[in-house]
C-alpha cells in the first residue's frame, strides 16, 4: 500500500546552463532596439521598436523578446527591407515556479533534500502527478504531498519547456528576398501604460492667490520595461473599438475656454513630450513636472445643489469651492490635461496643510474652474418644501424655502442651485422668487445668496410644473 508523506514545498531551481542554452535568461540585457513610446490617457500606448537583425534569405522565424506582456497582436505592424511577414505568434506564458511545476505534470524531475543538521543532500527522481491545490509527487512506489513547513527542499529541472518564456516574446515568420543585417521595425498597441496629470495647488485665500504645480504621473503595468525610450504623452482619450471606461468628472468647468495653448498638437490632442530619453520600468510610477505657475488669481466660495423637491430636517453643509482660471491673462496660461488637483493652505505657523482634492477633465486654456475641496464647517443650508398645491389637472405649484446660516465672522456668498426642473420631461418654471435667479440650463436654476457674518438669511421660490 502506498505511503503518504507531508514534506516542504518545492522551490524551483533552474540550472544556469539550461537557461543560457534556451536563450531565456531573465538577467540578460533587454533585446529592444531604438524604442519610442506614445502614451495616451485611457490606458493605451503605441510602442515603436526598431532592432538591427541578421535576417537569412528565404523563410525564417525571428523572435522578438521584451515586447509588452499585454500586446494586442492584431495591431502589430512589422517592416524590414526586402522581407515580408508570413505568420506571427505571441508567447505570453511566462516562466515562474508555479508554471514550471504545471508544465512538468507527467514528467520526471529531481528532488533535492538537505539535512538541516548535517547539510548532506539527498537526491531522488520524482514524477509530478498534480499541482491542483498543492504539488503531488510519485517517488518510487510512494506518493508525497508537499507543504510549507520550512524544511530545505528544492527541485531541479533539466530544461525550460519550449512554450514557457522568461520574457514576453513575439515570434514572426518572414520571407526575405536576401540575407543580411538590417533594421526591423515593430509597431503595436498595448494597454498597461497610461498617464494622468496630478496638480499640487497652494491656495492663499486672504491674498486671493494660488500657486499650481503640475506633474505627469506615468504608470507602467504592461509586464515589460522600456529602456532608453523616447516618450511622448498625448492628452486626450483616443477612440478604441474595444471600448474603454471613461471616468465621469466632477462638474468643475464653469466656462469652457476658447484660447489655444502654446503646445504642439496632434489632430485634436495636445502633446507633452518628455525631454530626455528615459527608462519606463515595469510596475513603476514616474513623475515629470510640466507646469509651475505662481500667484494666479483665485477666490474661495461656497456651493450647494438641491435635488427636486428635496427637503431636509437638518441643515446641510455647503461645499467649499476654489475658483480660478486657465486663461493666458489672469490665469494659469495653459491647457490642463485630465487629472487630480490637490489643494493645500498654510496654517497659522506657515506649514501647508491638505484641504481636499477634486478631478478635472481635459480643460482648454481660457476656462473658468470651480473645484470643490470639501464640506464647509460653518456654512449650512436647510432646504424645505413648504407646500405643494394642485392648480389644475396638469399643473402643480411647489413652495420652497432655503434657510442659510453662517458662523464665520465675515459674510459669505453661496451659489445655491436647484436642480430637477425638467424631471421626467416636466415643464417647471419659477413664478415667484425672493432673489433673482439665473437659469443654468433646462434642469437647473442658480442664486447667488449672500449670508451676513454670524447671521442667517432665507430664500423663497415658487415653482410651477406642467405635467
Amino acid at each position: 500500500m502506498p505511503r503518504l508523506f507531508l514534506l516542504a514545498p518545492l522551490l524551483a531551481l533552474l540550472p544556469a546552463a539550461a537557461l543560457a542554452q534556451d536563450g531565456t535568461d531573465p538577467t540578460a540585457a533587454s533585446a529592444q532596439g531604438d524604442v519610442a513610446v506614445t502614451i495616451y490617457n485611457n490606458n493605451l500606448a503605441l510602442v515603436q521598436d526598431v532592432r538591427q537583425l541578421a535576417i537569412p534569405a528565404g523563410v525564417s522565424r525571428i523572435e522578438f523578446p521584451d515586447v509588452s506582456a499585454q500586446i494586442r497582436p492584431e495591431t502589430l505592424s512589422f517592416a524590414a527591407d526586402g522581407a515580408s511577414i508570413v505568420e506571427q505568434n505571441f508567447d505570453f506564458d511566462l516562466l515562474s515556479p508555479a508554471k514550471l511545476m504545471e508544465k512538468a505534470i507527467g514528467r520526471t524531475v529531481t528532488i533535492v533534500r538537505t539535512n538541516p543538521a548535517t547539510g548532506a543532500e539527498q537526491r531522488e527522481q520524482a514524477k509530478v502527478l498534480s499541482v491542483q491545490g498543492g504539488v503531488v509527487l510519485q517517488i518510487g512506489q510512494r506518493i508525497e504531498i508537499l507543504r510549507d513547513d520550512g524544511l530545505p527542499v528544492r527541485v531541479i529541472f533539466d530544461k525550460v519547456p519550449a512554450n514557457l518564456r522568461a520574457r514576453p516574446t513575439l515570434s514572426v515568420t518572414v520571407d526575405s528576398a536576401r540575407a543580411g543585417t538590417r533594421a526591423a521595425s515593430l509597431r503595436y498597441l498595448t494597454p498597461g501604460l497610461g498617464w494622468a496629470a496630478d496638480y499640487v495647488a497652494l491656495f492663499d485665500a486672504k491674498a486671493g492667490r494660488i500657486d499650481v504645480q503640475g506633474w505627469v504621473t506615468l504608470t507602467n503595468t504592461s509586464g515589460t520595461s522600456y529602456d532608453n525610450a523616447r516618450t511622448l504623452l498625448v492628452a486626450g482619450s483616443v477612440g478604441q473599438s474595444q471600448g474603454g471606461y471613461r471616468p465621469q468628472r466632477a462638474a468643475a468647468l464653469r466656462r469652457a475656454g476658447t484660447e489655444t495653448a502654446p503646445r504642439e498638437q496632434l489632430g485634436d490632442f495636445y502633446l507633452y513630450p518628455i525631454a530626455a530619453r528615459t527608462r519606463i520600468a515595469d510596475r513603476q510610477t514616474k513623475q515629470v513636472s510640466f507646469l509651475d505657475v505662481q500667484g494666479v488669481p483665485a477666490r474661495a466660495g461656497y456651493a450647494y445643489r438641491n435635488g427636486w423637491l428635496a427637503s431636509s430636517e437638518e441643515p446641510q453643509s455647503v461645499r467649499s469651492v476654489v475658483h480660478f482660471s486657465t486663461a493666458r491673462a489672469g490665469g494659469l496660461g495653459d491647457a490642463l490635461p485630465a487629472g487630480t488637483v490637490r489643494f493645500y493652505m498654510k496654517d497659522a505657523g506657515g506649514a501647508p496643510q491638505f484641504i481636499g482634492e477634486n478631478q478635472v477633465d481635459h480643460t482648454p486654456m481660457g476656462s473658468d474652474l470651480a473645484l470643490a475641496t470639501g464640506d464647509a464647517f460653518d456654512v449650512k443650508v436647510k432646504p424645505v418644501v413648504e407646500q405643494r398645491e394642485r392648480v389644475s389637472n396638469s399643473k402643480w405649484r411647489s413652495h420652497m424655502r432655503y434657510d442659510l446660516s453662517n458662523a464665520k465672522d465675515q459674510p459669505v456668498t453661496v451659489e445655491l442651485t436647484q436642480s430637477g426642473l425638467d424631471f421626467a420631461y416636466n415643464d417647471t418654471r419659477i413664478v415667484s422668487e425672493s432673489l433673482p435667479s439665473q437659469r443654468i440650463d433646462s434642469n437647473s436654476a442658480r442664486w447667488q445668496v449672500t449670508v451676513p457674518a454670524n447671521g442667517t438669511t432665507s430664500l423663497t421660490a415658487i415653482f410651477e410644473t406642467r405635467y
